[in-house]
């Protein structure tokens, strides 16, 4: 063989393996397309970060559902509690990012998760999820013993600043949101008054509805029945808009403390890195599912306003969340137990 036969053979080598290689990298790319836009062809775990039974498992539910029927495959429900919600949160983190596990969070819990114990926190807020949509909010309610002598926010504001240190705020613990909505009432009405954290929010409300603490600001699913009972005054939502499931308590900017708005926000979220025509997939889904009047009153029903977003505004939402929690948690010099 000459040298320049050979050199025409080996030329002739490398383009072959060059278009094999290329061959490949196409297979690959429409492979993955393929499986993109096929999805789901098996069933999805939707992990629930929280026991059966609260807020998060029943909207999560409520939407296993609805993308069950609308997607050809079952979502099912995966509890997995834990360390307030940091555990299932932290397992779906680590997933694989296809699709086929993702988190019904509760993203208000999460980010103060992450601001006030980062280093027990087992996600990166800002870089675990690639988030899918907002899907409900659940809005907050101060609430008294209808001893306490405070029939309005103004009032339980006044009453605070005359007799300072004698007003107790119970909330369901260290780092919980109902504690952090007292220190943000703390701040922006300029009031001391004393918070005593509980293992809950059941033990909280059974001593206020006791008398062993004044008053309390929890969500309006936990607080509305004894509030229609009674047996606890309910003074101001923390929304701009009034809440359906109580419609005749004032929100917080009629009260006259605009900047308290502040609701347990819930999103649906995946592992980072999870392809983007996944996570419009099941956008698109949800944007017709929470339009829908029956999961909207199904929510409702819980306390739970039904809420879309699309996943750039999602981020950007979650992102806010953190930033207002943290700041808060810097400035008020907040602990965990």
């Amino acid at each position: 063989m000459t040298l320049n036969n050979f050199n025409q053979q080996n030329s002739r080598r490398r383009t072959l393996s060059t278009l094999a290689a290329a061959a490949l990298v196409v297979l690959g790319a429409t492979g993955t397309a393929l499986a993109q836009t096929d999805y789901p062809n098996k069933p999805v775990r939707l992990v629930v970060p929280y026991a059966p039974g609260g807020a998060t498992d029943v909207i999560g539910r409520v939407l296993a559902k609805q993308l069950s029927d609308a997607l050809g495959q079952q979502f099912v429900v995966d509890n997995r509690a834990g360390a307030g919600g940091s555990l299932g949160a932290g397992q779906v983190a680590k997933s694989p990012a296809d699709g086929y596990t993702l988190l019904m969070g509760a993203f208000t819990s999460h980010t103060i998760n992450a601001a006030l114990t980062p280093a027990m926190t087992p996600f990166d807020i800002h870089k675990s999820f690639a988030h899918i949509s907002v899907v409900g909010t659940v809005p907050l309610v101060f609430v008294v013993n209808p001893n306490l002598q405070a029939k309005s926010v103004k009032e339980l504001i006044s009453l605070a600043k005359a007799n300072p240190g004698s007003v107790t705020f119970a909330s369901a613990g260290n780092g919980s949101p109902q504690h952090l909505a007292i220190e943000m009432f703390k701040r922006q009405a300029q009031v001391d008054i004393v918070h005593v954290p509980y293992k809950g929010s059941g033990p909280a409300l059974s001593d206020l509805l006791g008398g062993q603490v004044n008053a309390m600001i929890d969500t309006v699913p936990a607080a509305q029945s004894q509030i229609k009972a009674g047996k606890l005054r309910a003074l101001a939502t923390t929304t701009k808009e009034r809440v359906p499931s109580v419609p005749d308590v004032p929100t917080v900017v009629e009260a006259g403390v605009p900047d308290m708005q502040v609701s347990s926000m819930f999103a649906l979220s995946a592992p980072a890195g999870t392809p983007t025509a996944v996570i419009q997939k099941i956008n698109s889904a949800l944007k017709v599912i929470l339009s829908k009047q029956d999961v909207k009153d199904s929510m409702l029903a819980q306390g739970a306003i039904a809420t879309y977003s699309n996943p750039d505004d999602t981020a950007k939402i979650i992102n806010a969340e953190y930033a207002k929690w943290a700041k808060l948690i810097k400035d008020a010099n907040i602990k965990a137990e």
